[in-house]
């Protein structure tokens, strides 16, 4: 008889869905901590355009692989795998329910489907001049330029996703073979048991959250933790600066755009954003969505059920530490 698997609830879906709240809520009631799943909140000094939760939002739940590198180091979906098995497997030592949490559709995967980057071959060096290429050609020029290399992945990116773009056009020309051929995107049991959880909610009624969204970052200081981090010397062409919010802003201060433009620039690429990832989560067939209303709340039941589940998932962690 095979040995079950230990429990992991992942709680994904678009920008501005409300994600980290629902964590929050379920990490309270079952005794579990919230894992980020978030590929620029790992970097530090990067809170407030990466929606980072305050002290007082995370009402005393730990939460982990935020602020793990500084926003010029390289960071790649290998390392956050890899600190991600070091936590959840503390996590179920303690007892406690690991709850993975954010939008980074590739993130949520590596641990689904226990995909293996570890082999995954980087350069510094490539990746700087894919960057460097973007900023002196525009991003039609850098998308293009992977559709020569590697259309199958093209197909899969907006060509505005300059981080992604930039790291299939560096694995090409370090393995000398195309991401599509590199990485192993088939569903596969995983060395957890994980139950995903998609929030959802009607497209207009999600904009708008974008747009407050958007609005109330600008309001907590956005624009000026974007010229701190111009000012510390960190460059416009780090993959850190590539994140919404930071990428715009920084064009702004430069005198490239006006505020107001960089303003409706950021809301676009967040609108943009979110149509990606719903169309990444679509394709798992496995994942619950759980659909908001457009007033912000929860069908009656629906949360209740989650926490069933998040409870079922946590008595056993405890069952297993005591086989």
């Amino acid at each position: 008889m095979e040995p079950s698997l230990a429990p992991v609830l992942c709680i994904t879906g678009p920008t501005a869905a409300g994600k980290s709240d629902l964590g929050v809520q379920i990490a309270k009631a079952v005794g579990g901590e919230v894992i980020s799943a978030d590929s620029m909140q790992v970097y530090r000094k990067m809170d407030i355009g990466t929606a980072k939760l305050t002290p007082e939002e995370m009402q005393g739940v730990p939460h982990h692989l935020m602020d793990v590198a500084e926003p010029d180091e390289p960071f790649t979906v290998a390392e956050w795998t890899r600190l991600a098995h070091d936590c959840i497997e503390r996590l179920h030592q303690s007892g406690k329910l690991p709850i993975i949490v954010g939008g980074t559709g590739l993130y949520i995967k590596s641990i689904v489907d226990g995909l293996d980057f570890s082999g995954q071959a980087g350069s510094p060096e490539i990746r700087e001049k894919w960057h460097q290429y973007a900023l002196t050609n525009g991003p039609d020029a850098l998308y293009l330029a992977l559709v020569e290399r590697d259309s199958q992945t093209a197909q899969r990116l907006h060509k505005n996703d300059q981080r992604r773009i930039v790291r299939a056009l560096e694995l090409y020309e370090t393995t000398h073979r195309p991401m599509s051929q590199t990485y192993d995107w088939q569903e596969s049991r995983g060395r957890y048991d994980a139950t995903q959880i998609a929030i959802d909610m009607e497209r207009a009624a999600l904009y708008q959250r974008v747009e407050l969204r958007v609005d109330v970052m600008l309001q907590r200081g956005l624009y000026r933790e974007v010229s701190e981090l111009l000012e510390a010397g960190y460059s416009r062409s780090l993959t850190s600066m590539q994140a919404i919010g930071y990428k715009e802003l920084a064009a702004c201060i430069d005198g490239e755009t006006s505020y107001e433009e960089a303003v409706a620039q950021m809301k676009q690429a967040t609108r943009r954003f979110v149509k990606r990832q719903l169309s990444w989560f679509r394709r798992d067939k496995r994942i619950m969505w759980l659909n908001r209303e457009p007033d912000g709340q929860f069908p009656p039941g629906a949360v209740k059920s989650i926490l069933d589940t998040a409870s079922r998932l946590a008595a056993g962690i405890h069952v297993q530490r005591h086989e």
